[in-house]
């Protein structure tokens, strides 16, 4: 007798899926805006639509039990999550900068080289999304948490206990002012890494006291990074014409050789910095070379962003994308472009990266939920409706920004960042800021070659160079120590608890987080 063959995966176009998804869509983009221009945050907003659908799935009306399925919680959960990362870190916040900088004209320009760059960025995840750079089987944290919520709204029984009790000490330990999230997601990702990334965190807080070194404005992090980028890249490519090339590396799923890939997405953003730099009317402020050198800058600046930021989700569930936009613009500074062309730049820059490691996080959740890949059919199937969950959720949030980015903009509130890079440009580049990026990036260089593709030292050091929370240092020092202690007793086998409980750390902290912030927020 044959098996049973498996129902299709949900479409997230059936009636009752895209009405809660709309509803999804404008609450993420809402959420989104308002934490990152008035509390400087963007939430994990994925785990409130996961808790959502399950609470929705236990009203006993007809519709609502359609919610007890766990691909379309998976759907929700991926268009909340493409709307708050879409609507505010890729699209408002580069809207921010042309306007801070004086330019409300640009506002257009701006919007649709960010719009296009986030569509870019999206597509090249879903094509290298379990590939040998970014494969399933790694780590992504946040979707391990998410995935976990999901799977204890289901099964109920011991992992929900489980997972409930490491959400009540994630919620506690968040108001006693611990990142209970980091300390969740040191007890998933990769401990080489990670142990790199809170070393990072605790130099950059100043471990020694009275140390009194400022290392950012030395650009130590910002060195370190540039020089590990670099490598990362050589290692990148050393995939593509080594193993993968030969065909004896893992092969994704859906995901499509590296190569061909790579190219297309970087002529891709190049295109979209041509049009950008059209429609911005620039190409008066520059000669014909400097014009093409900003495009072909411009298209590797956002391929290189989404790349690192991609790096720095898989293991250590934190991206310093902010950070990585400015490192862009510094060079941009130094590459002597004008002020209203850098000013694009690092919007177009800022809106790539973000979105390309939520959604890694959300394809991750639905391939643990799917069955981790044991049905390729139906692996593909559900990885290209959270494709179109996630583009719906920009499509919402462009259209939400369109309308109230004047709003938000005339009451002066701007993602905090957004200050930082206008002032970075009206500053002007320092000679002495080249030497000191290039005086750091050996180390940066030499500590990424030595720990190999697989570590990523010196990204995830970088990451935590660039990130001034000595708390969350501290916590992923602790974190780190426990989880040795615990597989040096109860060896390996002890994971499958364990990634329970960190999920549940992680979505305590995320629900935590968002109700304090937005407890903030409606107190001003």
């Amino acid at each position: 007798m044959s098996e049973p063959q498996r129902p299709p995966h949900p479409r997230f176009f059936e009636p009752v899926t895209v009405v809660l998804g709309a509803l999804m869509a404008v609450v993420g983009t809402v959420i989104g805006l308002e934490l990152l221009t008035r509390v400087g945050i963007t939430p994990n907003s994925s785990i409130i639509a996961a808790v959502v659908a399950i609470a929705l799935s236990r009203v006993p009306v007809a519709f609502a039990r359609r919610f007890t399925d766990v691909g379309r919680q998976n759907l929700m959960q991926t268009v909340i999550s493409g709307a708050t990362f879409g609507g505010a870190n890729a699209l408002l916040l580069p809207l921010g900068v042309v306007w801070l900088l004086g330019r409300p004209d640009l506002v257009p320009a701006m919007l649709v080289g960010a719009l296009l760059g986030l569509l870019v960025d999206a597509l090249m995840l879903y094509r290298l999304f379990d590939s040998s750079v970014y494969p399933a089987t790694g780590l992504w944290p946040a979707g391990v948490a998410t995935a976990e919520v999901i799977l204890a709204g289901d099964r109920g029984g011991r992992r929900a206990r489980l997972l409930g009790v490491g959400a009540a000490a994630g919620s506690a330990g968040q108001l006693a002012g611990i990142p209970m999230d980091v300390f969740g997601v040191c007890w998933i990702g990769n401990i080489w890494a990670l142990t790199a990334f809170a070393v990072g965190l605790l130099i950059r807080g100043q471990v020694a006291p009275g140390a009194g070194v400022d290392i950012a404005a030395l650009y130590v992090p910002h060195g370190v990074m540039i020089g590990a980028g670099i490598v990362a890249l050589v290692q990148i490519v050393m995939l593509i014409v080594g193993p993968e090339r030969r065909g004896g590396a893992h092969r994704a799923i859906s995901a499509r050789p590296l190569g061909p890939t790579l190219a297309g997405g970087y002529g891709a953003f190049v295109i979209v910095a041509v049009l950008l730099a059209a429609l911005g009317g620039i190409a008066t402020q520059m000669s014909p070379g400097m014009l093409v050198a900003f495009v072909l800058f411009a298209g590797a600046a956002a391929l290189v962003s989404e790349l690192i930021v991609g790096i720095s989700a898989m293991h250590a569930g934190w991206f310093p994308a902010f950070a990585t936009a400015l490192i862009f613009l510094v060079l941009g500074m130094l590459m002597g472009f004008p002020e209203v062309p850098l000013a694009l730049l690092v919007g177009f820059t800022a809106s790539t990266g973000p979105a390309f490691a939520d959604m890694a996080y959300d394809f991750k959740a639905g391939w643990i939920l799917r069955g981790k890949g044991a049905d390729p059919a139906f692996e593909r199937d559900g990885r290209r409706q959270q494709l179109i969950a996630e583009c719906f959720g920009f499509a919402v949030a462009a259209v939400f920004v369109i309308l109230t980015h004047r709003y938000y903009f005339d009451a002066d509130l701007f993602p905090p960042v957004d200050r930082v890079y206008v002032a970075t440009i009206q500053a002007g580049a320092d000679p002495t800021v080249g030497r000191m990026l290039l005086l750091w990036a050996v180390p940066g260089a030499v500590i990424q070659a030595l720990g190999g593709r697989q570590r990523q030292l010196g990204i995830l050091l970088a990451t935590g160079l660039l990130i001034l929370n000595p708390a969350a240092g501290w916590a992923a020092a602790v974190a780190l120590m426990i989880r040795f202690v615990v597989h040096r007793r109860y060896g390996q086998g002890v994971n499958d608890r364990l990634y329970v409980l960190a999920g549940g750390l992680i979505a305590g902290s995320a629900v935590t987080s968002f109700g304090t912030a937005t407890a903030s927020r409606l107190g001003r």
